[in-house]
């Protein structure tokens, strides 16, 4: 097998979408399968709506989920005049013609047509007008440029597709589309095929809304005599209501996502098993998947997006995540939430209880909440239901408790534990009614992690002085 190369070719014309980061994820995977080359291809010949914005966005995104592409980008606008220069070669070779007819006429003719196969009936009379102009060109017209669609009332395109199966189109259904417009500028049809063949793609991987382009792209492929690539078409991505997925279903663009407290890694996961499967394996880190990822294990229906599965998927790698990195993520979350920068004190207590924080975290966001108590200067704002915990007999009771803690020596948990169980004991309460009293006033909450753990990680003269503010 020659080497693989495949290309991810987005439009800037908008933000990197969920659908369009699985299909780099997919082309990704499959070029590093067979050590073969991931290219990246702008295609900004849409001036008006292509934005520099979109086209950060486009990197931003990758670069966040971890996509690295082999070469540097290409950027199809500025590639204009070769894609114009195969159009010529078309005309020169008779597998295209020039055509003068003004879109108003092609519109009058299209409705003077009562066949089902309008575009197809179309083809003699437009070919037809041609050779007259050609003898006699309109001096206030430039001519487009349309390829010359195969010709047949029974005749039939037939593409084998990696993950639709074979898939045919009667020559009836094919126009004699045009490639270049009669300002000189090149269609989208034409600089795709131009660009994959240039650029020596051998696998177009993408989603299936462009199944219909191969056909048409394939009569420019075989008109110039050039190989045509493997395609594999991509079932679309619903939403959870088995809908389009649209802004309705929640965010959407790869950026969001990594706003909403998600790691890269474990969005490249859950992007992998949308569509793809291999057996009942839900965790498949990006290692393992380069392994095994064949276009083969595409299913042929759409995937529905399900934030639940997603969010198990992201907990499962918090809890794998290494503390440092974490940290480091962690910091504009807990800025954001705590509302001025964190000390370093504060910190490394967080960074001692990530343990334990990671087991109850879905998201960088659950995490950051949850460890502000290590954070917060006192006295510490008290939940709702910590502040009913903490009435006026229970009070007094924690001004007794930071007696007893006071003469704990060996400031750690297990240590911590036994004192509160002897004082429990003699206080003849369950040692429940003497721990969420604990935890309300050196958390501000009724929910954490281990109080015994959280006491020591604050340390002896901070679990005293949080108990002195309630007390």
């Amino acid at each position: 097998m020659s080497q693989i190369v495949t290309r991810f070719a987005p439009s800037p014309t908008g933000y990197l979408h969920i659908g369009g980061a699985r299909t780099a994820l997919f082309n990704w995977l499959f070029t590093r399968h067979y050590g073969g080359k991931f290219l990246l291809r702008i295609e900004d010949t849409d001036r008006a709506r292509s934005t520099d914005a979109a086209v950060k966005a486009i990197f931003n995104g990758l670069n966040w989920l971890g996509i690295e592409f082999d070469e540097e980008p290409i950027f199809q606008f500025a590639r204009m005049n070769r894609h114009a220069e195969v159009a010529h070669e078309l005309v020169k070779r008779g597998k295209a013609y020039f055509c003068y007819t003004s879109p108003e006429d092609l519109e009058q003719l299209r409705q003077q047509q009562q066949s089902a196969n309008a575009l197809g009936g179309l083809n003699p009379i437009l070919r037809e007008r041609a050779e007259k102009d050609a003898k006699n060109p309109p001096a206030d017209r430039k001519p487009a440029v349309r390829i010359k669609a195969p010709s047949g009332n029974n005749g039939e395109m037939s593409i084998t597709d990696q993950v639709q199966g074979e898939v045919k189109v009667p020559y009836t259904q094919l126009d004699d589309m045009v490639m270049l417009r009669a300002d000189g500028t090149p269609t989208y049809m034409l600089s795709v095929v131009v660009d994959d063949h240039d650029m020596g793609i051998t696998h177009i991987i993408r989603g299936d809304d462009h199944l219909t382009n191969a056909f048409r792209q394939r009569m420019i492929y075989d008109a110039m005599e050039w190989s045509v690539p493997s395609f594999s078409h991509i079932p679309l991505i619903h939403g959870p209501d088995g809908a389009k997925l649209s802004k309705r279903h929640g965010a959407l663009a790869v950026e969001a996502y990594a706003e909403m407290g998600y790691l890269p890694e474990a969005m490249r996961n859950y992007l992998l098993r949308l569509g793809w499967g291999h057996g009942d394996t839900e965790i498949i880190t990006s290692e393992e998947a380069t392994k095994i990822f064949e276009l083969t294990d595409i299913g042929q229906s759409p995937s529905r997006m399900d934030f639940a599965k997603l969010a198990n998927v992201n907990a499962h790698y918090l809890r794998l995540a290494d503390d440092d990195r974490l940290m480091t993520l962690l910091k504009p979350f807990i800025e954001k939430e705590l509302g001025a920068t964190p000390d370093d004190v504060g910190m490394q207590r967080l960074k001692h209880g990530l343990k334990d924080l990671k087991e109850r975290a879905q998201t960088l966001i659950d995490l950051a909440k949850a460890g502000l108590f290590y954070l917060r200067q006192r006295p510490l704002p008290l939940t709702e239901d910590a502040a009913k915990v903490l009435d006026q007999p229970t009070r007094a009771l924690i001004g007794e408790m930071k007696q007893a803690l006071g003469t704990v020596t060996d400031f750690k948990h297990d240590q911590i534990e036994s004192v509160l169980k002897e004082f429990s004991a003699k206080k003849e309460l369950k040692l429940g009614k003497v721990a969420m009293p604990l935890r309300a006033a050196i958390t501000g909450t009724t929910n954490s992690p281990s109080v015994f753990h959280v006491a020591e990680i604050l340390g002896k003269e901070e679990t005293l002085a949080r108990l002195d503010d309630v007390a």
